[in-house]
């Protein structure tokens, strides 16, 4: 009596480590980076790269945010541009150069997948669909900055927090993250003060609650109409280049 052997069950679907640009590679090429990948914890305030620095690791944020802070010469900080799970901190190394003239720093905790800069070098060498990505996160992250330079001109201290409170909450996994005035105003670049004004006039409208340094958005839809035309222009580059 001849018997068969079983056929193995296929494999589903592969389960999502929770960043955009790794989410979006073949199986194949993820099977071969994931090894090299290594879950941390990133605590607030937590520097990933300083200024004209070599950047030893890339990070692909799963549900932190990193903000790439311009600093001035008397210490004080602009911030050039936030990521999260959407892509990866350490563009530099991908455009072939190891220092940036910026730091990076963690904005709201949370976990990453780091990576060893050489093991991306190695990996971009090959010139498979990472290659791809990041180079269409490239230009979002330019996008990114050139609206946000547009919208610092533009708009009002109330449309800009409202852009920064929804790109934050896009990146995290629940309705409400950690967030200080002093952090807020400095990345805003206004006095303390004023953002304390301006986030007490979105509480009063029941768009926000903002109790002890933690933001908790109620009305998504108003806090979107209370913001610029740049959220939505910022969100549609990123949608219609990653996907």
């Amino acid at each position: 009596m001849s018997t068969t052997a079983p056929t193995p069950a296929a494999e589903g679907p592969r389960k999502p480590v929770g960043n955009r640009l790794l989410d979006s590679l073949p199986s194949e090429d993820y099977e071969r980076l994931r090894p090299e990948l290594e879950t941390v914890s990133l605590s607030p305030k937590d520097v990933i790269y300083e200024p004209n620095r070599p950047i030893p690791h890339v990070h692909f944020p799963t549900n932190c945010i990193v903000s790439l802070v311009a600093i001035m010469d008397d210490g004080s900080m602009y911030e050039l541009a936030t990521v999260g799970k959407e892509g990866m901190v350490g563009l530099p190394i991908f455009q072939e150069t190891e220092t940036a003239p910026f730091r990076a720093f963690t904005q709201v905790p949370g976990e990453a997948l780091r990576l060893d800069a050489a093991a991306l070098r190695d990996e971009i060498g090959r010139g498979g669909p990472l290659v791809r990505l990041l180079h269409r996160y490239a230009q979002v992250l330019f996008n990114q900055v050139a609206w946000s330079a547009a919208c610092n001109r533009a708009h009002s201290l109330e449309q800009r927090c409202a852009r920064w409170l929804l790109m934050s909450h896009d990146r995290v996994s629940t309705g409400q993250f950690l967030l200080t005035q002093e952090f807020l105003a400095q990345m805003l670049g206004v006095h303390r003060p004023r953002v304390n004004k301006v986030a007490g006039v979105l509480q009063k409208a029941g768009l926000i609650r903002y109790v002890r340094g933690r933001v908790t958005v109620l009305d998504r839809a108003g806090l979107e109409a209370a913001s610029c035309e740049c959220y939505r222009s910022i969100k549609d580059e990123y949608d219609r280049l990653l996907d």
